[in-house]
């Protein structure tokens, strides 16, 4: 990830247990921030230091006028922003605070689509293809919620599903639609029942695992259908000129 993720031009309100505090992330290089009320009450524009470290994960880093010094691990995936600061004098304070978003930044660096659909990708693949239960702890959550209503909840019974999948099943993946913590993929399976059929699998994602699950399967027709065009066809997963 490069510099360019950091998400200049927002606003956001960060709540922590004593007090509340404003940031606007001015640029690369600058933030101003602004604390309204309690022992704390101030509002400074700082010269900021920023490292990406990943996964819309930033530590940010500055001196203020008074000598206090602060470095933010700001985390715009869980909406949490980790505070480290030393007061003038010494003190040493630890903070986690809660983010609301007051104004979007100027342009949107969001990378969770694309993360997100590489990881249901491989999910699919994994399982359904390679039937590699085993990846099923690595990529699931261990809360897993299942809506399919032929298989049990959790991911116990995922990996049991998949150690005992038959090797005719074969998954083919299409398109994928992908947006904030969400997922669709279109695809079609061999195996799984008496005909193939044509699937649509929407996963919720939480802190990079697959934690819900929710599909809609229909068998498939030949070509020759009503409207002359396929339902599924493995070339609508490449990518568009």
């Amino acid at each position: 990830m490069s510099q360019d993720g950091f998400p200049v031009g927002m606003e956001l309100d960060v709540a922590y247990p004593d007090f509340r505090v404003s940031l606007t992330l001015l640029s690369l290089t600058q933030l101003r921030f602004e604390i309204k009320a309690g022992p704390f009450a101030r509002a400074e524009v700082v010269d900021i230091h920023v490292v990406p470290l990943g996964n819309s994960l930033f530590a940010v880093s500055w001196q203020e006028q008074s000598g206090a010094t602060v470095t933010n691990v700001q985390d715009y995936d869980r909406g949490l922003v980790h505070s480290h600061a030393t007061l003038p004098g010494g003190p040493f304070l630890r903070m986690t605070g809660t983010i609301t978003v007051t104004r979007p930044a100027v342009a949107t660096n969001d990378d969770r689509p694309q993360r997100n659909k590489a990881l249901v990708l491989d999910a699919m693949t994994s399982l359904f293809q390679r039937r590699d239960a085993s990846a099923v702890a690595r990529l699931y959550a261990a809360d897993y919620i299942q809506h399919n209503p032929d298989i049990p909840q959790g991911r116990d019974a995922l990996q049991s599903l998949v150690e005992t999948l038959s090797p005719d099943v074969h998954y083919e993946p299409g398109m994928m639609i992908a947006e904030g913590d969400r997922v669709a993929i279109h695809g079609r399976i061999r195996g799984w029942g008496d005909a193939p059929q044509v699937v649509v699998d929407i996963f919720r994602i939480e802190d990079g695992r697959l934690a819900e699950h929710w599909d809609v399967l229909q068998d498939e027709v030949p070509a020759t259908t009503i409207g002359g065009v396929s339902m599924f066809d493995p070339a609508e997963a490449a990518p568009r000129a």
